[in-house]
């Protein structure tokens, strides 16, 4: 499981990037489409990732979390069965994915604020989102702390 994206941007610029994006949407039925549309672009989850083991408890929907590399380049594969989920999901791998475990953990989701979506998203679903960012930066914290 190993679809690498090449990133050249650090973590602060993919979430500048993040903002600059959806700040070219004024109505926020735009930006659940466009959210939307993020999600469905997100590379195929193999099937026989969907397991328990995989799981983000806290989230209304099924969300699966699987990461891999090591502490230099952690890179995650996730996937979801919601669609806004999945766009959500496509956002926080962007800003998380594929960077050391030191700059993941350090890593605020500062987009989430700048976006609106701290205010747009339903109680279940900022309850989810903080549960994947948590499984996240848990993982990544565990490979730092193995490396000493």
């Amino acid at each position: 499981m190993n679809d690498t994206v090449t990133s050249t941007t650090s973590a602060d610029e993919a979430q500048r990037e993040i903002a600059e994006e959806f700040a070219y949407f004024s109505e926020w039925s735009e930006r659940y489409q466009y959210l939307i549309d993020l999600g469905r672009q997100l590379p195929p989850f193999p099937e026989e990732c969907k397991t328990e083991a995989w799981r983000v408890h806290g989230c209304q929907s099924m969300v699966w979390l699987v990461p891999s590399g090591d502490v230099a380049r952690m890179h995650f594969a996730a996937a979801s069965d919601s669609a806004i989920v999945s766009g959500l999901i496509a956002l926080v791998l962007r800003v998380y994915s594929d960077r050391p475990a030191t700059e993941i953990v350090a890593t605020e989701p500062d987009f989430i604020q700048a976006i609106g979506l701290a205010k747009h998203l339903s109680p279940t679903r900022s309850n989810g989102l903080a549960a994947m960012l948590a499984k996240l930066k848990g993982y990544a914290a565990a490979a730092a702390q193995a490396e000493k």
